[in-house]
């Protein structure tokens, strides 16, 4: 039988150990089944595989056909704004708390597993964000998100002014502690917290999040995935701001800055058991109630 992947990096938090623990079980699988297998050089260390087991990210996501990524869902959006680069597909094992992106429980792994490996699966492609901070006109530092990018003051509590516009119409000015620019994967994250929209993965929509704003008028909005959004922050702001990308990438913003916010050219190939239902993972971790019958 012809195999669908033949190169499978595996990819994990080098600190954890049940991830270790399950990537060490994987290489094994994997192994033994004839797949050429290559593993994060981090957590090659911490297993001591051979050094020609052991490659970085990037040359697991130009090499490999798969890339199996073991953790939360923290460690998946790290993973995903370097794999979503390039034209790899990307399998989560949840060895976290939520697991809306990393759907594969190591507890029945290798069943699924099969299965995928056979080409029984589902494929869906999840679009990123790219925030760009420009000051005076000149671009000073980007960076891509899966789930949000956040403009915020950089510390709690402490209100900020800015200005919102939506492919260069003025929506709206605000008083407020910040706002979320949220994908549809990102809905079930930060957004959700702070009064956001649910929105089902396949939508090319971004939803706006004000952050407790100044004002009882103000609302969550959902516009068109390929609007370019622009976040003018007003000159009478203090020097503490910052867009914050997923919650790990941190670009440092100032007075007048100007932050463009729109989809990214790349996607990231989701691949999913056959059984997969986007409602089912909704109802188990967000402890839904069941039909009524």
């Amino acid at each position: 039988m012809t195999q669908m992947y033949k190169t499978i990096g595996l990819l994990g938090k080098p600190d954890h150990d049940g991830a270790l623990a399950t990537i060490a079980a994987l290489h094994h699988y994997l192994e033994d089944k004839g797949y050429q297998v290559m593993i994060e050089s981090t957590v090659a260390t911490k297993l001591n595989k051979d050094q020609s087991l052991s490659f970085g990210i990037v040359d697991i996501g130009k090499q490999a056909d798969l890339a199996i990524v073991v953790g939360g869902d923290g460690y998946m959006l790290g993973a995903a704004r370097v794999l979503a680069n390039y034209d790899i597909a990307v399998l989560g094992v949840n060895r976290g708390n939520l697991g809306f992106l990393t759907d594969l429980s190591p507890d029945n792994l290798i069943d699924p597993l099969e299965n995928i490996l056979a080409g029984q699966s589902k494929t869906e492609q999840r679009f990123l964000i790219y925030a760009e901070v420009f000051r005076h006109g000149q671009l000073k530092s980007a960076n891509s998100a899966m789930n949000e990018a956040v403009l915020h003051p950089g510390k709690v509590a402490s209100m900020m002014e800015f200005a919102v516009y939506i492919d260069d119409v003025f929506m709206f000015s605000q008083r407020s502690d910040g706002i979320i620019v949220s994908t549809p994967t990102g809905s079930t994250a930060y957004s959700m917290s702070a009064g956001g929209p649910i929105m089902t993965p396949n939508l090319n929509a971004l939803s706006l999040v004000p952050m407790f704003p100044h004002t009882l008028t103000s609302r969550p909005i959902v516009v068109d995935g390929d609007s370019e959004i622009k976040l003018v922050v007003a000159a009478n702001n203090h020097e503490e701001l910052q867009v914050s990308c997923d919650g790990h990438v941190i670009l440092a913003v100032m007075p007048g800055d100007e932050i463009i916010i729109k989809k990214s050219k790349y996607t990231l190939r989701l691949v999913h058991p056959t059984d997969h239902d986007y409602f089912n993972v909704l109802r188990t971790k967000l402890s839904w109630g069941n039909k009524v019958y």
